[in-house]
């Protein structure tokens, strides 16, 4: 029953993730929704490694220190991205996707 439960919610969280990642015009919103698809990811990794302990083929250290290098990984990334797009704001530039239109230099020499 915990194990559907787990499954259900991992696949409504990388649904959910899926949808901010395609929906969502900023890049700080779509780094979130990254982070929101990834939890899913390894909640469900995790759900389907219990499942396989529950139905006795023993329990298997290997998914979970896959899920916990993930996670260590997954911050490191958002930590990144976070900092660069902190870096991108500091410089002046536009922090969206969307397409600026060139600065108007007159006319050409």
């Amino acid at each position: 029953m915990n194990a559907t439960l787990y499954g259900l919610l991992g696949a409504a969280l990388v649904g959910l993730g899926l949808y901010g990642l395609i929906v969502q015009p900023q890049p700080l919103r779509k780094i979130l929704a990254f982070n929101v698809l990834g939890s899913g990811v390894f909640l469900l990794f995790g759900t389907i490694a219990r499942r396989g302990a529950a139905a006795g083929f023993g329990g298997d250290p290997v998914p979970q220190a896959l899920v916990i290098t993930g996670m260590v990984v997954a911050f490191a990334a958002t930590a990144l991205a976070v900092a660069l797009l902190l870096r991108l704001a500091d410089a002046g530039a536009a922090a969206s996707l969307e397409e600026t239109p060139p600065a108007d230099r007159g006319p050409a020499p």
